[in-house]
């Protein structure tokens, strides 16, 4: 069971991962997962942040009008993101958590690392048939590893081109696919139990309380340093749950 101060620490970890998402448009699973992580285990962590997850991307991935555009776009990258997803999760139980955890250290450090120093990389249509099913796979593997679905997918997705409305619509679409092929796989593990899905339907509510004010708070704060901030407590975060790996692999 749950107690009272965990059950307070996750209200308050949806509240602040809605916010973030509700000001950039992304960041739910990433602060959520990493924060989660650093006080609890990573399968619970990522147990705990599908519904949350699902419930804001899916209304990300619906809004915006060029849904049937994106997907016949990039349909190939998400088939194989989500079709990969159940193989990262195996390692769940077969693999020490601390080196998964090391792994979602890794990957929030190299996100952050290069959203700070601007590195953008490029994909042009030619090779985007057959770079698509790599990121995929590649997404895919990871987000059942880690729960993150941010890397490399993100960066695909920002290679190859699409305007800003796209890319957070085709965004909210990888998200969502990769919630629900995450979600698959961890009950296939036995590793989504009754009192986790509970518990996550319930942070919906913290989630979307967050999104709220932090949608207001776009309103009023600089995005651009906003995203500046956030890269680097994304950063920190990362560095602190490498070193939290490391200690409890020793």
């Amino acid at each position: 069971m749950l107690d009272l101060l965990t059950l307070t620490a996750i209200a308050g970890t949806f509240l602040l991962a809605g916010a973030v998402k509700g000001v950039i448009g992304l960041g739910l699973p990433t602060v959520s997962l990493g924060l989660l992580t650093a006080a609890l285990d990573l399968p619970t962590a990522m147990a705990l942040l599908i519904v949350p997850s699902l419930v804001t991307n899916l209304w990300q991935a619906v809004v915006g009008g060029n849904g049937r555009a994106i997907f016949l776009r990039i349909w190939p990258f998400l088939l194989m993101a989500t079709a990969t997803v159940w193989l990262g999760a195996t390692a769940l139980t077969r693999v020490d958590l601390s080196l998964l955890s090391g792994l979602l250290g890794v990957l929030l450090v190299a996100y952050a690392a290069l959203n700070l120093a601007g590195i953008r990389i490029e994909i042009s249509t030619q090779r985007e048939i057959w770079a698509g099913p790599l990121f995929g796979i590649a997404n895919g593997v990871l987000t059942g590893m880690t729960g993150s679905f941010m890397v490399p997918g993100v960066m695909f997705l920002q290679a190859i081109g699409l305007s800003r409305d796209r890319l957070v619509q085709a965004m909210g679409m990888l998200f969502t696919a990769s919630t629900v092929a995450l979600a698959v796989a961890l009950h296939g593990n036995s590793l989504l139990t009754t009192q986790l899905s509970l518990v996550s339907l319930a942070a919906v509510i913290p989630a979307a309380v967050g999104m709220v004010t932090g949608q207001r708070m776009r309103r009023r704060l600089s995005e651009d340093r906003f995203r500046q901030l956030f890269f680097l407590a994304i950063l920190v975060l990362g560095a602190y749950i490498i070193a939290k790996a490391v200690l409890g692999a020793w």
